[in-house]
């Protein structure tokens, strides 16, 4: 594929008006510098190779100095394993070398399927060695080999692994979307949660799959809830749904800014307080509300009612939680409802849309600000757990989870 410089010129062009236009400015960038820059490098980036354009592009959006900003073709070649196989990765010591270690291996996706689990080591993807700090992409719609090994041993398996093809839509990039929620009973009275993905546009059927798997294990006699983020890529307002089951009546979550609201200026008391919607006619009303004023909202849990597992909650996050489950991890940390037990989370707290710019490429770019309800952003902050666990590489490898262990003690031992 080529792209002539007339293309490369109409693209340049509509990235610059789409970020002038859009992008929530939370990094206090210099739009004029910024521009500036671009106007700077375009001779460059139109007689480029292909590759060179494109991480010309990237190289421009990273200095917006915010997440969810990405460049992409409509069938990416370089997206995150999570993306695509539906598997995180950590770089860890190995025999005097950095070894990249699957870390989160989500049920049902690509890797693991293939028979690749958690503690595995990465050796080689598609013949070429990998070691970090060089991220390992995949491509939409291809099939990779990889070689993997068990830590610590000598032998390497070649795994073929056909990541599917999927069509992006303004909401969402072309990923492969993990399955979520899972559930399941632990021991006598513990029931845990697996969310990897908050999926659809508004996440109403996210919140009719969670409401099944909570009645569920609700009926097996779970008293105690165990909610498990590690890994989890962000997603939609399905979120909203899992931070309602937490608390019993309607509290704020956080709030969402606009470009212009957090420009001009604003109060947060004085921002419209707005409950998730329990159904599609609320959603219709809801959307209807906000049509035509500013969307900044501070938005409010539903109001379940009381639950089994109120204060006896903990929730599992690591280094790869992502963009809306860091707001749920927040909301729970901030108002004392569960205990945040693993790894500080991503700091990826920004709400995104997609825009064609051409050429069969989009841009992904954050157009919403996220603050909690006392007010501070978690964009390149992230969340802390109470009580920190580090990963063993080790005990992953034999097929055993140090971090759920402790969360088993912490919510036996609630009250």
């Amino acid at each position: 594929m080529t792209i002539e410089p007339k293309k490369r010129t109409e693209i340049l062009k509509a990235i610059k008006k789409l970020v002038l236009a859009h992008h929530i400015n939370v990094g206090g960038i210099d739009y004029a510098a910024w521009t500036g820059r671009v106007e700077e490098r375009t001779p460059e980036l139109l007689n480029a190779d292909l590759p060179g354009f494109e991480a010309g592009i990237r190289q421009l959006l990273t200095e917006l100095k915010t997440s969810h900003t990405v460049f992409y073709h409509s069938l990416p070649k370089e997206l995150l394993p999570q993306h695509t196989i539906n598997a995180s990765l950590r770089d860890v010591p190995l025999n005097g070398v950095h070894k990249w270690m699957f870390l989160d291996v989500f049920e049902g996706g690509p890797a693991h399927v293939a028979g690749i689990r958690p503690g595995d080591i990465l050796d080689t993807l598609d013949g070429t060695a990998c070691m970090p700090p060089a991220t390992p992409y995949f491509a939409i719609g291809q099939t990779h080999t990889l070689g993997v090994c068990k830590r610590g041993a000598a032998n390497r398996n070649e795994i073929a692994i056909e990541v599917p093809k999927r069509k992006g839509t303004k909401q969402r990039p072309p990923i492969v979307e993990p399955k979520s929620p899972i559930h399941t009973k632990i021991g006598s009275n513990i029931g845990l949660l697996k969310i990897p993905y908050f999926p659809g546009a508004m996440g109403m059927g996210f919140a009719n799959a969670l409401d099944a798997a909570v009645d569920d294990l609700k009926q097996q006699g779970c008293a105690r809830l165990i909610i498990d983020l590690r890994g989890n890529i962000g997603g939609s307002l399905g979120f909203a749904r899992l931070a309602s089951y937490m608390c019993p009546g309607q509290i704020a979550i956080g709030h969402s800014l606009t470009p212009r609201r957090l420009r001009d200026g604003y109060d947060s008391e004085a921002l419209p307080r707005v409950p998730m919607p329990q159904s599609r006619p609320e959603l219709l009303i809801t959307l209807t509300r906000f049509a035509f004023r500013d969307k900044s909202v501070m938005l409010l849990t539903q109001g379940l009612g009381a639950q089994p597992f109120h204060n006896r909650i903990v929730v599992l996050v690591n280094e790869w939680t992502n963009s809306a489950a860091e707001m749920v991890a927040n909301f729970a940390a901030e108002n004392g409802l569960a205990t945040i037990v693993g790894q500080k989370t991503r700091g990826n707290v920004l709400g995104a849309a997609n825009f064609k710019v051409g050429g069969g490429y989009w841009l992904r770019l954050p157009v919403f600000g996220w603050f909690t309800s006392k007010g501070r952003s978690l964009e390149g902050n992230g969340v802390d757990p109470d009580v920190l666990v580090e990963v063993s590489p080790d005990a992953l490898a034999a097929g055993q989870d140090n971090q759920m262990t402790r969360a088993i003690e912490i919510v036996n031992a609630a009250q």
